[in-house]
Formats: structure tokens, C-alpha cells, sequence
């Protein structure tokens, strides 16, 4: 079976690998996804962009992008999109235009519900099968969407939580993000908090950076301890100071208390803050408020994120709370995703894990 898959982010990617471990072996990826999982049609490391304004800037390469795509899809048997849906609810359009059997799942779908919820009625009419990774997400569509709840992937990935908190804060890690606009706004925050609290930093870089990247991102890092794998460092570690991301979901559930830090550039805040109404900007927050009412973490975006406001945050945070309260939100998400998902692709009947 070939599967037409349009995956752009690196969280996506990382999630598409533990889907294909459970697709029996004669499925082929074409598309764009992580090189390691076959031949992609483009360097994923050319698609990374940080708001609205870069992504105007390369308007006329995605669309490019996206006829190619179609093209491709005449081939495929099925069309699996991963999230990014600036790209691929367009994408699911033409393709469903221009080939109207052809089945089309939607895995960790546009976030509707909190903006533009006229795009809900688009993704009914376009989508096959609507796998969401968020159990309240169903609430939002008809009763007659072909939506399903699969479960959440990070907990197909995570597999080991912090097993007690310690009295005492001796380490820290930092994560500023993967995009490069991101890294550069967070890292003097973070080494003066990392400076002022005088204890064992550890910096959390993707590993796909070279070292030049680094140098010209990062500057002078003799104070930190290098390291990339986030899920082990988070799960030793007593805290950590994390950019908005799939990063600030992945300690909620491991246990890690820590607090979030964003900076968008002004007018892609502007126009975010007049088209998302949320209370929260964290995944884990999203969550956890739905079931209860309180939030799971601090949070501090733009002109907010200063040291003294992390510094203070980190003194009067109530580590075990956090530490309860992420085994809440891992039972509120039941289970992982990719075994869902990969009954629907192929075509057997749905179950729970």
C-alpha cells in the first residue's frame, strides 16, 4: 500500500515513526516526511518556519509544494496529513477536488476549536477520517463527523514518568525551542536565570543542529551542559524553563514541573491574539483545564518573559502539585495513538488499547 503522507514538523515526524512501526511492511511513504523513513520530495530543514510572517514569505515555494503533492497523490492509495494545516487542509481540498474516492485521514488535526471554527464544516466535507488527539476535540464537531478519538501520540513514545520529586531543586534544564527566531529570543532570558540561580544548567539543543548552527544560535554555552535527548534529561532533572511547544506537553506528562516561556515576534502576536481565544497557550494547560479548574503550570509570553518573573515563578512553584496533577492529565489521555491510527489506515475495525 502506498500512502501519500504530508508530515512538514519535526513533532510530526517523530510521531509518523511510531505510526509506521505499527503498518504491516509492505507500506510506502511518498510525500514529505523525515528522511529516515523513505525518500521525501524536499529537505524538511527548507520548511521550517517561525509565524505568520515567515510563512508569507515563502508563500510561492509552498505552493509549489502543494501542486506537487497533488500531482503525487494519483499514485497513492490513501492521504495521510499530520497537523501543520496552513498547509494541508489546502492541500486536502485539492486533492479531494481533483480525486473524490480518494481516502483522506486527518491525524492531530487544525486546533478549529480555538480558531476559525468555520474551518469544522470544511473538515467534515473533505476529511475521511478525522483522528483527533484530544478527547474534548469531538465535542466541537456534528454528531455525524467521522471523528474518533484516537489517543495521544507522545504517549506512544514516553514510556517512563518521574517516579517521586525530590525536596530539592539541584538541576535544571532549558529548552528554547527548535526554531532558529525562537532560540535566539529566549537564550539571554535563560542565561541570566540560568546565571542568577547558580545551579546545574543543562541545555536541551535538537540534535539535527550543526555545530555552526549552534554557535550562531546558542553563543557561549561553557556554562551548560549540552545535551539532546529531551525525554531522558526531563525525566532527571527537578525542573525546567521550556518554550511553547510539544516540549511543554512532553513534562507535563513525564512529571517535570517547569514553566513556559514565548516570544512571537509583535505581528505575529498581534494577529494570534485577535484570532485565538484561549486562556492558555500550553497544551498541558489546554488539557488539564478541561477537567479542572485550575491551571497545571505558569506561563509567560512576550514582554513577561523576563528573568525575575522566571526566577519568581521557579521560587514559588509548588512542585508537588505539578507532580500529582501530571498523573491526572496521563489519565485523562488514556492511551497512545499510533496503533489507532494505523487500524484506520488499514481499514480495520477501530479498538481501544
Amino acid at each position: 500500500m502506498k500512502i501519500l503522507v504530508s508530515a512538514l514538523e519535526h513533532s510530526a515526524n517523530m510521531h509518523l515513526k511510531s505510526l509506521k512501526k505499527e503498518l504491516s511492511s509492505d507500506v510506502e511513504f511518498i510525500g514529505i516526511f523525515d528522511s529516515e523513513l523513505g525518500n521525501p520530495i524536499v529537505d524538511l530543514r527548507s520548511l521550517a518556519i517561525m509565524g505568520f510572517v515567515d510563512a508569507i514569505k515563502k508563500l510561492r515555494y509552498f505552493f509549489k509544494l502543494n501542486a506537487q503533492m497533488v500531482e503525487l497523490a494519483a499514485d497513492a492509495d490513501k492521504v495521510l496529513l499530520i497537523d501543520s494545516s496552513g498547509f494541508n487542509l489546502p492541500l486536502a481540498k485539492r486533492i479531494k477536488k481533483r480525486y473524490p474516492d480518494k481516502e483522506i485521514i486527518y491525524y492531530i488535526l487544525p486546533q478549529a476549536w480555538a480558531w476559525k471554527k468555520k474551518r469544522i464544516p470544511v473538515l467534515e466535507r473533505t476529511i475521511d477520517h478525522l483522528a483527533s488527539i484530544l478527547p474534548f476535540e469531538k465535542d466541537y464537531y456534528s454528531k455525524d463527523a467521522p471523528i474518533t478519538y484516537v489517543g495521544h501520540p507522545l504517549l506512544d513514545i514516553i514510556k517512563e514518568y518521574k517516579e517521586e520529586i525530590s525536596s530539592e531543586v539541584k538541576t535544571i534544564a532549558f529548552m528554547p525551542g527548535s526554531r532558529k527566531g525562537e532560540i535566539k529570543k529566549l537564550m539571554p532570558i535563560f542565561k541570566e536565570v540560568s546565571l542568577k540561580l547558580g545551579l546545574a544548567s543543562y541545555i536541551i539543543i535538537p540534535e539535527y543542529f550543526t555545530k555552526e548552527e549552534i554557535e550562531e544560535l546558542y553563543g557561549d554555552l561553557s556554562s551548560f551542559k549540552i545535551v539532546h535527548d529531551a525525554h531522558k534529561t526531563l525525566r532527571e532533572v527537578d525542573f525546567a524553563f521550556i518554550c511553547s511547544g510539544t516540549a511543554t506537553l512532553e513534562a507535563s506528562l513525564i512529571g517535570t514541573p517547569f514553566v513556559l516561556s514565548y516570544i512571537a515576534k509583535p505581528l505575529d502576536y498581534f494577529i494570534a491574539s485577535r484570532l485565538v481565544k484561549l486562556n492558555y497557550l500550553g497544551l498541558g494547560n489546554i488539557m488539564f483545564t478541561q477537567f479542572n479548574d485550575r491551571s497545571l503550570h505558569p506561563e509567560f509570553i512576550q514582554e513577561d518573559v523576563r528573568a525575575d518573573n522566571l526566577i519568581k515563578a521557579f521560587l514559588n512553584y509548588d512542585r508537588k502539585q505539578f507532580f500529582d496533577d501530571s498523573k491526572l492529565l496521563r489519565a485523562y489521555l488514556k492511551h497512545g495513538s499510533s496503533k489507532n491510527v494505523a487500524q484506520i489506515l488499514q481499514n480495520n475495525t477501530l479498538g481501544q488499547q
